[in-house]
């Protein structure tokens, strides 16, 4: 037993001792770089096959590398970026005749990511580029017929959609929907909610969708339609958060200051400065307190009806100078004004470096702006200096209102 296990482990070490008397052989640098080269040509020879020898040296199928790095190509219907300064990255889309025609407004202040949709061409407005419009086909308008509109939009809804992608692109947060409420195409704007969140959802925005609907004036809703199709919209929007813009308060402001041509013109830019006024300070910094995008976009969050008013006081010397703010705000803004209980209020002072450095007004301000924030479950805050206003300029703004 013994001298067979001996046997078989001088077998063993044999083996393993021939092993290691095996040397192994390198070749030349030269021999190894003549026969790589042997190969490769021998992989190219035959042209009518592909393999993988031809795909491995063939620079020109790298050239994915550093693909992805590339500038990307842009759209070319893709609209030019906004000059307008604002704090949000917003869009304005305007559906109708009146939706249209406000939303020109914001776009002659330099919001260049501007849609208008329309039933027809013949209700557009004047001087406006044809890459800003989109065409509902099928049509020319719905004669104020408020469930011909709704389809109509229903069913080009992927073709207002696709326009979002294709000409405002990937860098808007929130879109503005600007729609006359007596008409048979912007009252059925609402139909447009869940494409217009399809596009936002798409491109990751952080924001929403905004309504703004024009109240037919008092005259104008005697007549059940128009009176019905403000009423369905209204209804529509509700769960939204939104603006009304009360067209029978613009022409109160604005009768005898201009004529009735251009009424409506002068009514749709106040109210687009209006906005932009609270879009740009919102970009601001102030040196006292700054209300800044995160609050405004709290306030644009808040489901229910906006209110937005400002007012100008050139006499600081009022004890009750945050009730006149206020007053004053209501009085000179072109929405019905705001219920009890709003969720958000803001209130945006501009005021000279004279009145900010008198401490009798500093404290008349922090009264103003306590009074206004009784009124608001939530209070927003922004002082800002600025020489060259004719006063003390008060813009305030509710949000989480009922209707």
């Amino acid at each position: 037993m013994a001298s067979s296990i001996k046997a078989a482990f001088t077998k063993v070490r044999k083996k393993v001792n021939n092993n290691n008397l095996k040397q192994p052989t390198y070749k030349k640098a030269d021999e190894q770089k003549d026969e790589t080269l042997e190969e490769k040509n021998m992989s190219t020879k035959d042209t009518d096959q592909t393999t993988d020898d031809t795909y491995i040296n063939d620079v020109d199928d790298w050239g994915f590398v550093g693909g992805m790095d590339d500038e990307v190509v842009q759209d070319d219907r893709l609209l030019p970026e906004n000059t307008a300064t604002s704090a949000l990255k917003c869009a304005f889309i305007g559906v109708g005749g009146a939706g249209g025609k406000l939303a020109k407004a914001f776009l002659d202040l330099g919001f260049n990511k501007t849609l208008i949709v329309n039933t027809t061409e013949k209700d557009l407005p004047d001087g406006v580029d044809s890459n800003h419009v989109v065409l509902i086909p099928g049509s020319d308008g719905v004669g104020k017929d408020i469930e011909l509109g709704k389809k109509l939009l229903q069913e080009n809804s992927a073709l207002v959609e696709d326009a979002c992608r294709s000409r405002l692109g990937n860098d808007v947060d929130w879109v503005f929907v600007l729609a006359g409420g007596g008409g048979g195409t912007g009252s059925a704007s609402s139909i447009l909610t869940h494409a217009l969140a399809r596009y936002l959802k798409s491109i990751e925005a952080g924001g929403g969708v905004i309504y703004v609907v024009t109240k037919p004036t008092a005259q104008e809703l005697l007549n059940p339609t128009i009176e019905n199709n403000y009423t369905t919209a209204l209804n529509d929007v509700t769960g939204n958060p939104h603006i009304i813009i009360d067209n029978e308060r613009q022409l109160q402001l604005l009768r005898g200051k201009v004529g009735l041509l251009n009424m409506y013109p002068a009514a749709n830019n106040s109210f687009a400065k209006l906005l932009h006024q609270v879009l740009k300070l919102a970009n601001e910094s102030s040196s006292i307190s700054a209300f800044d995008s995160n609050d405004l976009e709290k306030c644009l969050k808040t489901p229910g009806r906006i209110f937005l008013g400002s007012t100008v006081v050139k006499d600081t010397g009022g004890r009750d100078i945050g009730s006149t703010l206020l007053q004053g705000s209501i009085k000179g803004s072109p929405c019905p004004a705001p219920t009890q209980g709003p969720e958000t209020g803001v209130l945006l002072l501009l005021a000279t470096s004279l009145m900010a450095s008198d401490p009798d007004i500093s404290k008349r301000l922090e009264a103003a702006t306590a009074y206004v924030g009784g009124r608001a479950n939530t209070l927003f805050s922004g002082i800002y200096i600025k020489d060259s206003i004719p006063g003390l300029i008060a813009i305030t703004m509710f949000g989480g209102m009922k209707n």
